[in-house]
């Protein structure tokens, strides 16, 4: 059984972090182009939509490995997979 500082800090690697990491590409993808610049803002989303997916790769494959040996905590590694994917997902679709 965890106790509760280690289960917050599990909410926060595996959630938080990862939705800070959306909120940041869409907060670069929602600038005006006044501020950044077009090139400037798509290349900032760019780089945080492919390092997020690079983070969700791994992610998921930490999630898989511990899913087949079944560990409890696998679950927490799916949904930091399925947060990560958000800012690849909306670089497809605002592209």
């Amino acid at each position: 059984m965890l106790t509760q500082g280690a289960n917050m800090r599990r909410t926060i690697s595996h959630v938080f972090i990862p939705f800070l990491i959306a909120a940041v590409f869409f907060a670069i993808a929602f600038t005006p182009v006044e501020a950044l610049g077009c090139r400037t803002r798509g290349l900032l989303a760019l780089g945080v939509s492919l390092s997020s997916g690079l983070a969700g790769l791994g992610t998921g494959v930490m999630g898989l490995k511990k899913r087949v040996r079944g560990e409890t905590d696998a679950v927490w590694w799916i949904a930091s997979t399925a947060i990560l994917t958000i800012p690849v997902i909306g670089m497809i679709i605002l592209a």
